[in-house]
């Protein structure tokens, strides 16, 4: 299993302040997906986001 850890927050300080995507790159016989955590740096970890927090699946996209 191979899992990425992004940032936006590193590269743009005013977008997604406080949040990470685990990305799922390589899974044996499992899907690969991307996954939206709360990052804690204070604290040094990541834990899962909020139960009402809106997904990227949860977004819709304007046509």
């Amino acid at each position: 299993m191979v899992i990425l850890l992004h940032r936006e927050d590193l590269y743009d300080s005013q977008n997604r302040s406080g949040e990470a995507d685990l990305i799922v790159a390589k899974h044996r016989n499992g899907p690969t997906r991307t996954i939206t955590v709360s990052a804690q740096l204070h604290l040094a970890r990541f834990t899962d986001m909020a139960a009402n927090f809106p997904t990227k699946e949860n977004f819709v996209k304007d046509n």
